[in-house]
């Protein structure tokens, strides 16, 4: 199946290129026989799972049986065509739920984002404080960057993915030459601690996800080993019961 999931974007991907306009109906073929495969699978999952309730209680079947049906949408019909495109695209997503260790990093991700939203709402006020003096000192040096403080917190972002910050930060040297104790405060800040927490918090979730992982996977090792044991217990009577009888 992953190796379905990896032609199935290849097979998308192909349709960009208009070299391969004559080989579109091929292309459409080759899509729905993916489709099809895809949904055999689907079914296939379904009838082992036994219940569809609980079948759809887990967010992955859930997430792969709406890509598969989105799917099967007729790429014909007009009013559809965007939709059907779009969710064939996303098919390469399907990886995530079949390879566990793509799993664990969306987890820790999804798990990371409220301790993730405190850290952005701490940059905001950081970025506020600075667009604030930067649109104060050097709106007239340069209204396009320094004109409002939203346009001065975009010029901060600029500098912060240092596209090109050095030019903006010369031009405002010429007018105030300590100005570079504004930028290399800013990037100081911006660039180095508010990425290493950023990196930080991904990090320490992974960790906790990681061993949580581990010890589920040592509980049912666990389970696994009592059960052996009482496998064993029960033969070892029935055993001596059958001596018995004999």
């Amino acid at each position: 199946m992953i190796f379905i999931i990896i032609f199935s974007a290849l097979t998308v991907g192909a349709r960009t290129f208009k070299q391969l306009e004559p080989y579109q109906e091929l292309l459409s073929y080759l899509d729905l026989l993916i489709s099809i495969i895809f949904l055999i699978e689907i079914i296939i999952r379904y009838i082992a799972e036994g219940d569809f309730k609980r079948f759809i209680r887990d967010p992955w079947n859930l997430f792969d049986t709406i890509i598969v049906v989105g799917s099967l949408i007729p790429l014909e019909s007009s009013n559809l065509v965007f939709v059907g495109r779009l969710l064939r695209i996303f098919r390469v997503l399907r990886l995530i739920s079949f390879i566990p260790e793509l799993r664990l990093l969306l987890n820790a991700l999804f798990k990371s984002l409220p301790r993730l939203g405190y850290l952005v709402l701490l940059m905001f006020i950081f970025f506020y404080i600075y667009g604030a003096i930067g649109s104060t000192l050097f709106a007239t040096i340069n209204p396009f960057l320094w004109g409002d403080i939203s346009k001065s917190m975009l010029t901060l972002f600029r500098v912060m993915t240092f596209e090109d910050w050095t030019d903006v930060m010369y031009e405002v040297m010429v007018f105030y030459p300590l100005a570079w104790i504004y930028f290399l405060t800013f990037i100081f800040f911006s660039a180095f601690a508010f990425l290493n927490m950023l990196i930080a918090i991904v990090v320490d979730v992974v960790n906790k996800e990681n061993k949580a992982l581990a010890s589920a996977d040592s509980e049912d090792e666990r389970h696994k080993q009592e059960l052996m044991n009482g496998i064993k217990k029960i033969s070892g009577e029935l055993e001596r019961l059958k001596d018995r009888l004999g």
